[in-house]
């Protein structure tokens, strides 16, 4: 009887074990520098938001790289391994180097998307910088990136999922600027040819 009462409790458990490793489509995570909506099935993020905190901040990102969350399945290096994709922060790290450890908290992967590499180094960091300009003569910057995925959005064989496309809006005072990016090498370094409203 005590060994179908062990086996039985370990069958439990083991059903538990297997229940609480299916993949969550939408895991809402807020730190004290954002938020976000995270898909552990595509290991990307679906949106972030935040609001700049440091325009002129001088903390080094020395040393510094991605990391995985012990609680979260999310994308690896070697997602990002051989490819045209670079680990795009979504809050970009500049944005919050007031401190090293401000600065660290944005190289989670929870932050990080696959986003083509020349968008990423181009177009999409002048329009980071613009972001932080806009800080500097205005209160309050607020933004949100949503990103897109479709049924044809790139899997790569490492599991996660390439996003489309990003919605990016920025909000301050009382102005909206809202840009839209497929994730492909951009065909100009001029941010608003892609401002949409």
């Amino acid at each position: 009887m005590k060994k179908i009462l062990s086996l039985s409790l370990l069958l439990i458990l083991s059903l538990s074990t297997f229940a609480q490793g299916k993949l969550r489509d939408n895991v809402y995570v807020k730190t004290n520098i954002f938020e976000l909506s995270y898909s552990e099935k595509l290991e990307q993020p679906l949106w972030v938001k935040y609001t700049v905190q440091c325009p002129d901040g001088t903390a080094s990102r020395t040393g510094m790289d991605f990391y995985t969350n012990d609680s979260i399945k999310t994308s690896d290096n070697k997602d990002y391994e051989k490819n045209v994709y670079d680990k795009g922060h979504m809050a970009p790290a500049a944005d919050f180097n007031c401190t090293k450890e401000m600065l660290y908290q944005t190289f989670s992967y929870l932050n990080c998307s696959l986003q083509q590499q020349d968008l990423n180094r181009t177009t999409w960091r002048l329009l980071e910088v613009h972001e932080r300009d806009l800080s500097k003569t205005n209160k309050k910057v607020e933004v949100e990136i949503v990103c897109v995925y479709t049924k044809n959005s790139i899997v790569l064989s490492s599991g996660a999922t390439v996003p489309d496309a990003y919605y990016k809006t920025i909000k301050y005072g009382n102005k909206v600027e809202k840009y839209y990016f497929k994730n492909e090498k951009p065909t100009t370094t001029d941010y608003t040819k892609y401002l949409i409203k």
